[in-house]
């Protein structure tokens, strides 16, 4: 098959895990936003809102999560101060979902070292996402409260297109559905209005090509399995 350059961009995005120091330009991340600003939306009602963090914004929110998140661990009755706005994943895990969860993060253990019963390192593994991976830049997305659950299918476009533009541009992102629990604390810090809900975070830019955590390549399941076709 011949890879376009779209192809190229989309086949090569990853979730990148670890980030060097290296800063992204304001122009060019104009340019991305730019760019996925012609992402479809139902009605072109185009329901996105976007925080960009660097310098002293990005490191005092990772402070602020992270000791929310150190001290629930202290305490685990204090998760229940902390609630998404919406359900990401489902009250009820089945298969096959549950399964390919379960490899991929075992996948991703398994790469790092860390077993089962390391619940220290667990933790500060899952705390690297409240660091944005050390990434130079940190995105919020946030939504309208009144608008309804179309506007996520709309808010995937515009994510998976800011995605693939940053591949253009040689950066890679992860975006993270992990920072969804800590809207109290992200969308005053950020300056959202009361009427607006965190939809999720993005780390972005330029991935350590050295560090073992960004050789992890997640399986896709083939077309075959996933496609039926009608004639």
């Amino acid at each position: 098959m011949t890879q376009t350059v779209v192809d190229a961009a989309i086949s090569s995005r990853m979730s990148a895990r670890a980030f060097t120091a290296q800063p992204v330009p304001r122009q060019t991340l104009n340019e991305l936003l730019q760019v996925a600003s012609r992402s479809p939306s139902g009605t072109n009602t185009q329901p996105w809102k976007v925080y960009v963090l660097q310098g002293s914004s990005r490191n005092t929110l990772c402070e602020k999560v992270c000791t929310a998140h150190d001290a629930i661990r202290a305490n685990p009755e204090l998760a229940a101060q902390y609630r998404e706005e919406y359900d990401y994943y489902p009250e009820k895990w089945v298969s096959p979902y549950i399964d390919r969860r379960r490899e991929n993060g075992w996948s991703l253990y398994g790469l790092l070292g860390i077993g089962k019963a390391d619940k220290d390192k667990m933790h500060l593994q899952h705390q690297r996402n409240y660091k944005f991976f050390d990434a130079p830049v940190g995105l919020m997305f946030t939504m309208d409260k009144v608008m309804g659950r179309g506007s996520l299918v709309d808010y995937g476009m515009f994510l998976q297109s800011i995605m693939v533009a940053a591949r253009g541009h040689g950066l890679h992102t992860c975006a993270q559905a992990a920072w969804n629990g800590f809207g109290k604390i992200i969308l005053p810090h950020i300056g959202a209005g009361p009427d607006e809900m965190l939809i999720c975070g993005m780390a972005l830019g330029y991935a350590d090509e050295t560090d073992v955590v960004n050789t992890l390549k997640t399986p896709r399941v083939p077309v075959e399995e996933f496609t039926h076709w009608l004639d």
